[in-house]
């Protein structure tokens, strides 16, 4: 089984979002093996996102991200980065298939409601930063 990050973004919790959110997961066979709530500061939200540092939206994204708390889960299942991308949707909300989270949560490029990991390296890394190892369910 394969393992993905995602954080429900400071956007999704203040408009109250993240219960419609969780519930796309659990209809898809994403099973939730990591839950919590938690508020970025600066420094944390910049050592996630690291490797965006230097490109001319890094300093807005990390702004944002630690404006505000956010809910973070583990979520479980068979090539669950890919479906889970799937159900997110493309960065740019209007770029976004019918029926994403992103086309339909989305404001703006920035609060686009939803992060997740791309790769199972960056799932590795993300899940190991926001996570110890007993916060996550064996299975």
């Amino acid at each position: 089984m394969e393992r993905t990050l995602v954080l429900i973004k400071p956007d999704g919790i203040q408009r109250e979002l993240a219960g419609t959110i969780i519930e796309r997961f659990e209809r898809r066979s994403l099973k939730i093996v990591g839950l919590k709530m938690i508020h970025m500061d600066e420094k944390m939200a910049k050592k996630h996102y690291g490797i965006h540092e230097g490109k001319p939206f890094y300093d807005s994204l990390t702004d944002f991200m630690s404006s505000g708390p956010c809910v973070v889960l583990v979520l479980e299942g068979k090539e669950a980065i890919k479906r889970y991308r799937d159900l997110m949707g493309a960065t740019n909300y209007e770029e976004a298939a019918e029926g994403t989270i992103r086309r339909e949560f989305a404001t703006d490029i920035e609060k686009n409601a939803v992060h997740g990991s791309d790769s199972p390296e960056s799932a590795h890394f993300e899940i190991g930063y926001f996570f110890g190892e007993l916060e996550i369910a064996a299975t």
